[in-house]
């Protein structure tokens, strides 16, 4: 593992570990625990590893686990399928090149921009590279400055963020927080993805807890409810696909539901 990764793998395995309680696992509580969740040593036996092996992993160390130690790892943590998936990418995850901000292909945005439908294009960091007319009346992203042209930057940094998703924000926002730092663990250390991340916690007390949470989520579809300032709440069904040329580049499109 590149060393970035080493330390994100040790720091997912803490958070996971120190989420878990003896009584969920049925085991005894024993002794008064100073630290929440389970300890190294409960990990370790409920994995069937050696306890300075895992010590090992969660301080990021140079170390290499095998599948099999992964899965186990999963199961004693009991990670869902996304989770036990992020970890095993962790693990695998090498050297990779330096953040460059993506170059969008003409075709693909004349495509977003021929829809009728709200339609966005992001990159790798959810940096916002293209939206349609549909998608600056409904998420407003065309009154966004250039620097702040970010999908997480929008949603906790600008107060129209909070106009557009209502009562529905919180959980919207930490939804974005969990999907994002799948993405942001795969590049961490990145100077581009810190700056980002440094950015936003400077803004948002909600960010700053939820980020330190470690939690991990999946999902490309789903329904949003969306407040138009003239044309109230608004039910959409949303779909993420990936460009074959580039993956880093995501086109979202909303259906009204």
């Amino acid at each position: 593992m590149a060393t970035s990764s080493r330390s994100e793998f040790g720091d997912f395995l803490r958070s996971r570990r120190e989420k878990l309680s003896p009584g969920e696992l049925g085991l005894k509580s024993g002794r008064r625990r100073r630290t929440p969740g389970l300890r190294r040593e409960e990990v370790a036996e409920l994995a069937g590893i050696g306890v300075d092996w895992y010590v090992r992993l969660e301080q990021g160390r140079t170390v290499s686990p095998s599948d099999a130690t992964l899965d186990a790892l999963a199961g004693a943590l009991r990670l869902g399928k996304v989770e036990a998936a992020h970890l095993r990418a962790l693990a695998r995850n090498g050297d990779r090149q330096d953040f460059a901000p993506e170059s969008l292909p003409p075709a693909i945005e004349r495509l977003v921009t021929s829809l009728n439908l709200p339609a966005y294009v992001t990159g790798r960091r959810w940096d916002i590279l293209a939206w349609n007319a549909a998608a600056a009346d409904i998420l407003g992203f065309d009154r966004l400055a250039a620097s702040d042209r970010n999908i997480l930057a929008f949603m906790f940094m600008e107060t129209d963020s909070r106009r557009l998703f209502g009562r529905t924000w919180a959980d919207e926002a930490r939804r974005m927080v969990a999907l994002f730092r799948a993405t942001h663990d795969l590049h961490a250390g990145d100077p581009a993805f810190i700056e980002l991340v440094e950015r936003v916690c400077a803004r948002s007390p909600e960010f700053v807890k939820w980020w330190n949470a470690h939690d991990i989520r999946g999902g490309t579809s789903g329904q949003k409810v969306l407040v138009h300032p003239e044309r109230g709440a608004q039910r959409y069904e949303y779909t993420t696909f990936q460009a074959n040329d580039d993956p880093a580049l995501k086109l979202s499109i909303y259906t009204p539901a």
